[in-house]
């Protein structure tokens, strides 16, 4: 058992690796939340401390787990110990641990967590809910990552917040990343700034209506369900729209970087706008954007983001083409191939394929990965979703991408 502290509250809890888990006398789907994957971001961490140990486990139908992520960063209040605890969930970082003779920190916390994980797969029949609270350096409305499949965009959608698809193609390695791989439903929450109260109450708001709307919890035995989603909407600013990050300033080794001042995710930037001073020079925006995740704090390799709205009508045609699956057809094009026979990934050689956009992929359910600078090896999330075990949910019916 450790203990935590959260500068906001001035208020210090002690938990264990399982915050909380719940097992309801009756069968129904598991929900895993996780907290504090980075170490300086406590909020997730207090609000499921908050939220579950006023659960009464005659109201579960199911499974619920409250874990803890970066217990030694926690401990320390910073990102991590030596390396970004959710940067280094690759399957050949997983493969390779078992052989290892020693391990830095957080490989440690990720045998842990792994073991826990192939452990509640194996005890439980789903359907499956992964959700992982975040908080960032800058202001921030609430938001929800994903990496762009239908199962994720029609959870994330009955949520009253905006929603952000793609992350997937710019961070090797998110804890997140690799559970979609698996095909389960998987989101992280941005509930606000590290240290603001607030963002311990969006967490708690964001984790009563996960409980309610996989109905873990009926919502009538969830105190304030309806409370918690105005809560959120007006924090958002009743912001719903989707949007896809288009450009990531990654900070190498030696950069000295540095945010220009006042930035807030969500805020408008205007083509040529100054951003951000690397090595002595200003970084200016190349185009109409949306500002998103901009770095205020020492540790962090992520500049900032930039993001844009998606349109509905493409949001729409994207869930028709991959229900065809119409990428079955890019492979009779010059310069594609399957990279295995699992039809997971395509191999796409540039200088073939030109002719074709990134938008393309994107709208069949691809996301990018380079293997070089003529190769890549595009990931087709849609065709490991387990989809099949969420038609029956309640929320299935209930999504309109509108």
């Amino acid at each position: 058992m450790i203990q935590i502290h959260n500068k906001a509250l001035l208020k210090t809890i002690y938990i264990d690796r399982i915050i909380k888990k719940i097992e309801g006398k009756k069968e129904g789907p598991t929900v895993v939340f996780f907290g504090g994957i980075h170490g300086n971001e406590t909020a997730g961490v207090f609000a499921l401390h908050s939220v579950l140990n006023n659960i009464n486990a005659d109201d579960v139908k199911g499974t619920v787990y409250g874990i803890t992520g970066n217990i030694k960063a926690l401990e320390k209040n910073q990102r991590f110990i030596e390396k970004d605890l959710n940067r280094i969930w690759t399957l050949e970082n997983l493969e390779s641990l078992e052989n290892k003779d020693t391990h830095h920190p957080e490989e440690l916390e990720q045998i842990e967590l792994y073991s826990i994980l192939k452990n509640i797969l194996n005890s439980h029949k789903g359907p499956f809910y992964f959700i992982d609270l975040h908080t960032t350096s800058s202001r921030t409305l609430p938001f929800i990552t994903i990496n762009d499949s239908i199962i994720n965009r029609k959870f994330s959608q009955l949520f009253p917040v905006p929603i952000v698809l793609g992350i997937e193609e710019y961070l090797n390695g998110p804890l997140l990343s690799y559970i979609n791989t698996l095909g389960y439903v998987s989101l992280g929450f941005e509930s606000g700034q590290h240290d603001d109260e607030h963002s311990i109450t969006c967490a708690i708001a964001f984790v009563n209506l996960v409980l309610g709307y996989t109905d873990v919890v009926l919502k009538e035995n969830l105190e304030n369900f309806e409370v918690y989603y105005n809560l959120l909407k007006l924090e958002s600013l009743s912001i719903k729209d989707v949007f896809e990050i288009v450009h990531l300033h990654s900070i190498v080794n030696g950069e000295q970087f540095k945010m220009l001042p006042n930035f807030n995710s969500f805020q408008n930037i205007s083509k040529g706008t100054p951003l951000a001073i690397s090595d002595g020079k200003q970084l200016l925006a190349q185009y109409n954007s949306v500002m998103f995740m901009p770095l205020y704090q020492k540790r962090g390799n992520d500049g900032y983001f930039l993001i844009k709205k998606i349109k509905p009508f493409f949001l729409n045609l994207s869930i028709v083409l991959r229900r065809i699956k119409a990428d079955s057809l890019l492979v009779l094009l010059p310069g594609i191939s399957w990279d295995s026979k699992d039809k997971n990934a395509l191999h796409v050689n540039l200088k073939v394929t030109k002719f074709l956009a990134k938008p393309i992929f994107h709208l069949l359910g691809y996301r990018n990965r380079s293997l070089d600078k003529n190769h890549l090896k595009i990931f087709n999330r849609e065709r490991v979703s387990k989809i099949k075990i969420y038609r029956k949910e309640k929320w299935w019916f209930k999504f309109n991408p509108n």
